[in-house]
């Protein structure tokens, strides 16, 4: 079955950091590119940043406002995909979910699994 764990996720001050994990199983990982996407009470989802599955990884971010702040990685090896949130603002309490997505933007279910997210709270 096709499984999508995310963790890191917790309550936290402005200006702290968290970094978030997302370990896959059930599908070939290396074929995918993956990426975060996060919702808001309220809010539509937002995708906020994706790494493509080369060897050599290119990384795209959606959001300006997390641009220098969050940092996307991922560990073929441990099927893991990576957030690294530094300098959190209240503003980015939301919950977090890792997918499928593309450069382009799209963020999409893995075999119809969308992975069940982890919340991050900042508070001020």
């Amino acid at each position: 079955d096709v499984q999508l764990q995310a963790s890191g996720g917790g309550l936290v001050q402005t200006g702290g950091s968290l970094r978030l994990a997302c370990e896959a199983s059930g599908f070939d990982f290396d074929d995918f590119a993956m990426g975060w996407s996060r919702q808001a009470p309220g809010k539509e989802r937002e995708g906020v940043a994706c790494i493509s599955s080369e060897d050599v990884t290119f990384t795209t971010y959606w959001i300006d406002s997390v641009k220098g702040r969050f940092f996307i990685s991922r560990d073929n090896a441990k099927n893991t995909v990576y957030l690294q949130m530094n300098d959190l603002k209240p503003e980015d309490t939301a919950v977090y979910s890792c997918s499928a997505c593309t450069l382009g933007g799209d963020f999409y279910a893995v075999f119809g699994i969308w992975g069940q997210g982890t919340q991050v709270t900042v508070s001020s």
